[in-house]
């Protein structure tokens, strides 16, 4: 047996109550809370704290030590293994993690410890069975602080509702999330010259504009940020907010630090080294010289986005329906994707499993898990998984009519204003030489855009084609869909405008201008520069599109931002509000939902207050399944890998894909 005066060599300690002193041996760190795994044997009677210096998975930690069973053994009987002890009604082992945490308490001043319990995700512990792992797992931890039931998954916490509080002290995941001091967003390393602005009207102010080696750190950074070298919030926003996707785009650290402008005390306008690691509990910021790189270009200069040349010979007005990949060159991607689901939704894809059918060894596949979720018998009759994959879409899924504007109307309407024309040219020269006057001259071009009158012929084109697809919708959204977008390197999330909430030919005219117009904004302009992808090679399609009636809107990206080897989960935003989730207005409703075992999670309340009904949560559940399988049609390799970015709005009864795109994170 193993005892306390040596957890830091051995693989556990065995049957002892843990120490805070053991627990600072043992632990490893996870979502930057120190942790202990531990296995809990019921046929022994026996509690086993893990030594993270070991680096053990529960299961093999339990076949290596308990059971004595060769790896070999384990990695050919893995799937009933994990059956036997996180889903077996009478099982033998209940397996978990402890975490210490530390929250703030303004009244006392003070920072108060406590432990949380949780299971690993895919666990369907009974309610008996968590009342029995948390009485057992008490027992032999350091009575001094308390310890809180963490339930891992809807299913368990609907459970834990129906067990008095003082019989079983709990802790939602999202409580824990909202008041965590440090989430990695996106961790990385980097020099900079920190900038700190305790307001937005500090940050709209400034004389001293951001410059690509700048590090902003503001409650909440905005949208509009030029290129920096690093990201700090010092308040919870969302992973896929319009700002953080950018960031992931550029691949520099962000993250989520409270408190940092008392941790950067001093620090601002100074030169320092800025860490994120999601191993570790806060940001790292270490002042430094003013490196001699600062006065030379920034790297990415070099690293030229590539922008294949768009086609805008003469093509018409078509249904979405009627688009497809290939499309993209004359359409846009985004009306391009748009056309694909319309594809895939009412004819299905031999492509749709490929991501189940990927090796993650020691499973052959994950087609078997994906069976058992789309309730089929046998993952290897092939018509019965396409059958089902079909029915999953075609009861809970629908893509809104639209119609799609090629880039050849945005060159039509250009050539057809000598003063936009002779306006361009001044924005292209002043690009060239790198003049102060290039923001002035895009507010200049983009003005002259609103105001000009389109053709005749054009607007019958675009009345004509709303009259034929669209008869009958009293709202309209108009969205933008460039080729300059979704790329390797260049996302260009929320750099382009979108209308809601049109409703007559009049303002479907200026939102389509306001549309075109986006494409020469000053930021749009900067960052494509930025970039490497000039103005000659840029064009803007517009899509107009049915605006649906939805209780819920949001955004599902298929991995876990926080977590990028995670293979099971994907991560999802849900508001009243759609525009809010991308936009960063208000902070969304934030899951993780399981595509491989099933179940999800919710990881934040955000401006909620309350969570999703149980019916919600079950349809955004299908949401996620869908969007994984999604991901395969859509991966540009034969990985599979490459996550998505679906924009999504609901009812009671159906969830409508809204945006499809490449995901940057």
């Amino acid at each position: 047996m193993t005892t306390n005066s040596e957890p830091s060599t051995a693989p556990a300690l065995i049957g002892e109550r843990l120490t805070l002193s053991a627990f600072s041996q043992l632990s490893g760190t996870l979502s930057s809370y120190p942790y202990v795994k531990l296995v809990v044997d019921r046929e022994t009677s026996k509690i086993h704290f893990i030594n993270s210096a070991h680096d053990l998975f529960h299961v093999k930690y339990i076949a290596r030590h308990i059971l004595g069973i060769p790896m070999m053994e384990l990695e050919n009987s893995l799937d009933s293994f994990n059956y036997e002890v996180y889903n077996k009604p009478d099982r033998r082992f209940c397996l978990g993690i402890l975490s210490l945490h530390k929250l703030p308490d303004p009244e006392v001043n003070q920072e108060p410890r406590f432990f949380s319990l949780e299971t690993v995700e895919a666990d369907t512990m009974t309610a008996e069975m968590l009342q029995f792992f948390y009485n057992f797992v008490r027992d032999h931890v350091d009575q001094a602080l308390p310890l809180l039931l963490k339930p891992a998954n809807h299913l368990q916490e609907g459970y834990v509702e129906q067990i008095p509080a003082a019989e079983l002290p709990r802790i939602l995941a999202h409580e824990l999330f909202s008041s965590a001091p440090f989430v990695a967003l996106n961790p990385g390393k980097t020099w900079g010259r920190l900038r700190l602005f305790q307001t937005e009207q500090d940050y709209r102010e400034t004389t001293d504009p951001l410059q690509w080696h700048d590090i902003i750190a503001m409650h909440r950074v905005p949208d509009d940020i030029p290129r920096l070298a690093g990201i700090i919030n010092a308040e919870h926003t969302t992973p896929l907010s319009h700002t953080n996707i950018l960031a992931a785009g550029w691949q520099i650290p962000n993250a989520v630090q409270l408190g940092v402008f008392e941790m950067a005390d001093g620090l601002d306008g100074q030169w320092v080294e800025y860490t994120v690691d999601g191993a570790e509990t806060a940001i790292g910021l270490q002042r430094i010289e003013r490196p001699s790189e600062a006065d030379n270009h920034p790297s990415w200069v070099a690293s030229q986005v590539v922008l294949e040349r768009p086609e805008v010979t003469e093509s018409p007005i078509v249904p979405l329906s009627g688009l497809r990949w290939a499309d993209a060159y004359r359409y846009g991607t985004k009306a391009a994707n748009l056309g694909e689901l319309f594809e895939v939704m009412e004819h299905g894809s031999n492509r749709l499993f490929g991501f189940y059918r990927i090796p993650r060894p020691p499973r052959k596949n994950l087609l078997g898990y994906l069976a058992k979720q789309l309730g089929v018998a046998d993952p290897d009759d092939a018509t019965a998984m396409a059958a089902a994959a079909a029915k999953l879409f075609a009861d809970h899924l629908s893509v809104p009519r639209g119609i799609a504007l090629p880039f050849s109307l945005h060159q039509r309407f250009l050539e057809s204003s000598p003063s936009i024309q002779q306006a361009i040219g001044k924005l292209k020269m002043a690009l060239e030489l790198g003049a102060r006057e290039v923001d002035a001259l895009c507010v200049q071009l983009q003005r002259l855009i609103r105001g000009a009158k389109i053709p005749q012929p054009i607007l019958k084109e675009i009345d004509d084609a709303i009259i034929e697809h669209l008869s009958g919708t009293s709202t309209f959204v108009v969205r933008s869909s460039s080729n300059a977008e979704d790329l390797a390197g260049f996302s260009a999330a929320g750099i382009y405008e979108s209308i809601n909430h049109v409703s007559t030919a009049l303002t479907i005219v200026d939102s389509i201008k306001e549309v075109w117009a986006s494409l020469v904004s000053a930021r749009s302009v900067r960052l494509r520069e930025q970039a490497g992808i000039s103005l000659d090679d840029c064009y803007m399609g517009v899509i107009i599109q049915e605006q649906v009636a939805a209780d819920l809107g949001g955004v599902l990206v298929t991995s876990n931002p926080m977590a990028q080897s995670d293979f099971r989960n994907v991560y999802l935003n849900a508001t009243p509000k759609v525009t809010d989730v991308m936009e960063g207005n208000t902070v969304p409703l934030q899951y993780l939902y399981n595509t491989v075992e099933g179940g999800g999670r919710t990881v934040s309340l955000g401006a909620a207050g309350v969570d999703l009904d149980t019916a919600a949560k079950d349809q955004l559940q299908k949401l996620a399944l869908a969007g994984r399988l999604l991901q395969s049609h859509f991966a540009p390799d034969y990985t599979f890998g490459s996550p998505v970015d679906i924009e999504w709005a609901a009812d009671a009864k159906t969830v409508y894909l809204l945006q499809l795109r490449p995901y940057a994170g």
